[in-house]
């Protein structure tokens, strides 16, 4: 908040008329409204008599705040934006640069504007945009120091984008510390290095494992979600569910097998005869094809394991026991298939 906006919000709140705040200070009201309108500043010397007037202190005064509202940060951003619009390019940066060492603390403050002059500069044609670089660049590096995780990821974000558009490549990669190695954006944005830098089957590799990764995260969600549906006794919701596991599977090649199997559990609480044994005899017969998505060219660039062949046998004896389960499958005791 600026200087004279903070004097106007206390002034009133003590309901003070410019006239009464003036007499007391020993100055006129016309300089009161100057204060008030960014028109001039206090003399030093007036500051302490102004807190003390106003019950605040200096601090709280010249806005000396560790950190500003969202609201503040978004009225800052959205001047940002404003004056972006109706000022030269270099106009705007200076006031940016002064509204930074302002609130040099404001870690999220200085992420905002530095992502708004970076994308204004990709948006619109910008004389001589190369000077602009170096304050940027420190502003991010700023914003990574912050204490907030979000802010903090957010600017390892908007870094790392910034350097990939610069072609510098490690620093780009360097980035990616800040992102969890279990977070599936920090192996996202390997591939993109590797894309840019022309390491185009290292780039493969890394996208179709996390195309791989992906299909195993919504098979199991939706299998969760399919089992909370069971829990509320909803079959056509459950049956939704099962369904998309099934065109899921088809979606990322992961077989008949997979295909079919999604399927089994359902049928066979609603005692749909030929629809298990359908599945069964789809089951046991896919068995020896259970890998083939590994000769899928989504994933042409992965190395899987070899599954060997009493590896298929003893999953296809398994299944026949299963099958043979009287609890289960008693109800298909008569059917002669």
């Amino acid at each position: 908040m600026e200087l004279g906006q903070v004097i106007r919000k206390y002034r009133k709140k003590k309901n003070l008329t410019q006239e009464e705040m003036a007499a007391r200070l020993g100055v006129s009201a016309p300089a009161v409204n100057k204060w008030e309108n960014g028109n001039s500043m206090p003399d030093i010397m007036m500051l302490a008599p102004i807190a003390r007037l106003l019950g605040i202190t200096t601090d709280e005064l010249l806005s000396f705040s560790e950190e500003l509202t969202e609201k503040e940060i978004k009225d800052i951003v959205d001047e940002a934006d404003r004056r972006l619009k109706e000022q030269s390019f270099e106009e705007a940066f200076c006031w940016a640069r002064q509204i930074i060492e302002r609130y040099p603390n404001c870690e999220m403050l200085i992420w905002q504007i530095a992502v708004i002059f970076d994308a204004r500069r990709m948006m619109k044609e910008v004389q001589d945009e190369e000077i602009y670089d170096p304050i940027i660049c420190a502003w991010y590096q700023r914003a990574l120091e912050s204490r907030d995780e979000t802010v903090r990821q957010r600017s390892a974000d908007s870094l790392f984008s910034f350097y990939l558009r610069k072609n510098e490549y490690e620093k780009a990669e360097e980035c990616l510390r800040f992102f969890s190695e279990q977070n599936p954006e920090r192996k996202r944005k390997q591939a993109q290095i590797y894309s840019a830098a022309n390491q185009i089957r290292k780039a493969y590799q890394v996208y179709e494992e996390l195309l791989f990764a992906d299909y195993q995260m919504i098979n199991a969600t939706l299998q969760g979600l399919y089992l909370l549906a069971l829990q509320e006794n909803n079959f056509e919701k459950a049956h939704l569910f099962a369904d998309k596991q099934s065109e899921a599977a088809r979606c990322f090649d992961m077989g008949r097998y997979h295909e079919a199997a999604s399927q089994l559990e359902i049928a066979t609480l609603e005692k749909d005869a030929d629809t298990v044994l359908s599945i069964m005899e789809e089951m046991l017969g896919s068995v020896n094809d259970i890998n083939s998505f590994t000769k899928s060219p989504l994933y042409e660039h992965m190395k899987f394991k070899d599954v060997n062949e009493d590896f298929l046998n003893e999953l296809k004896n398994n299944l026949r026991q299963c099958f043979q389960d009287e609890e289960t499958y008693g109800f298909l005791r008569k059917e002669e298939k």
